[in-house]
């Protein structure tokens, strides 16, 4: 297993681009500010130019301050160029660290 850790900023990016074929098999995102804050996050097929409504998969999930949302009752399957976005409402505040599996 291995594990990728970002931390999220205002814009949109990656946190996880698959490199073959991959299983993601959970998600931590971390709040380390003294704040609530929110996160939105993206399933991105490989291509996909835009994240947008279509591949959104979590919208304005409150992170309350000093708490971490952990993502692990699906697994997802990749496959090489898909990608995971994520944005939160404040810069370097929401730590994303996903761990995954070459299949």
């Amino acid at each position: 297993m291995s594990i990728s850790n970002t931390s999220l900023t205002l814009a949109t990016a990656n946190i996880y681009v698959s490199s073959g074929n991959t299983v993601v098999s959970v998600m931590y995102f971390c709040n380390t500010d003294s704040a609530a804050r929110n996160l939105n996050v993206y399933l991105m097929p490989q291509g996909t130019a835009t994240a947008n409504a279509a591949v959104q998969i979590y919208k304005d999930v409150q992170i309350a301050a000093g708490d971490t949302l952990v993502v692990d009752m699906e697994k997802l399957v990749l496959a090489d160029g898909d990608m995971i976005q994520a944005s939160a409402t404040a810069a370097n505040v929401i730590t994303a660290t996903v761990s995954y599996v070459g299949i």
